[in-house]
C-alpha cells in the first residue's frame, strides 16, 4: 500500500534566516534610525515579538517581516497578527504566532473534499497531519493535485511519499 501525509509546519530554520534578515534591514533602514526597534523569534513558542515605538514603525515592521519570509518561501498565511499591546510609555508590543499543524476542523474539511473526488483512497486524521493510503500511486498523485487547486486555508506540503 502507498501513502503520503499531508502537513502544515514551517521549517525552523528558514523561519530564524527571515527574523535574522527583518533584523539585519531594520538595523540599516533610515526611517528606523534612532527608534527603539526590537524583533525577536522565541522558537519553543513559534512567536515573533515586535515593540516598537509607534504605529507606523509596527506597520512597516509587519511589512518586512512579511517581504522576508516570502523571500524564504515561507507563505505569510501561517502568521497569526494578535492585536497590540501597549508595553511601557509610549512602546507598542506585537506578538505574531506562526502556526503549524493541521487543526481537526480544517482536517475534517481536507477529508471530506477528498472523498468527494471518490478517488480509492482511504484518509485519517493523525493529531495535526493526515494520512493518504491507497493502493495506486496514480489516485494518490490525483489527491495531492485535487488538493494543490483547493483552498483550505493553510498552506499545504506533502510528505513521505511512499
Amino acid at each position: 500500500m502507498a501513502s503520503f501525509d499531508i502537513v502544515s509546519k514551517v521549517d525552523g530554520q528558514s523561519l530564524d534566516n527571515a527574523i535574522n534578515s527583518v533584523k539585519r534591514e531594520i538595523q540599516n533602514r533610515y526611517d528606523f534610525k534612532g527608534s527603539d526597534t526590537t524583533v525577536e523569534l522565541d522558537k519553543k513558542t513559534n512567536q515573533i515579538h515586535v515593540v516598537t515605538d509607534n504605529d507606523m514603525r509596527m506597520g512597516q515592521v509587519e511589512g518586512v517581516i512579511i517581504g522576508q519570509l516570502v523571500k524564504n518561501k515561507i507563505s505569510p498565511d501561517y502568521m497569526d497578527m494578535g492585536k497590540e499591546l501597549y508595553a511601557a510609555g509610549k512602546m507598542l508590543k506585537k506578538d505574531i504566532l506562526i502556526k503549524q499543524g493541521i487543526d481537526r476542523e480544517t482536517a475534517k474539511k481536507i477529508v471530506k473534499s477528498i472523498k468527494a473526488t471518490k478517488f480509492k483512497v482511504q484518509a485519517s486524521i493523525m493529531d495535526d497531519q493526515l494520512r493518504i493510503v491507497g493502493k495506486k500511486l496514480d489516485e494518490l498523485q490525483g489527491v495531492i493535485a485535487h488538493c494543490r487547486s483547493e483552498d483550505f486555508g493553510v498552506p499545504l506540503q506533502y510528505n513521505n511519499f511512499k
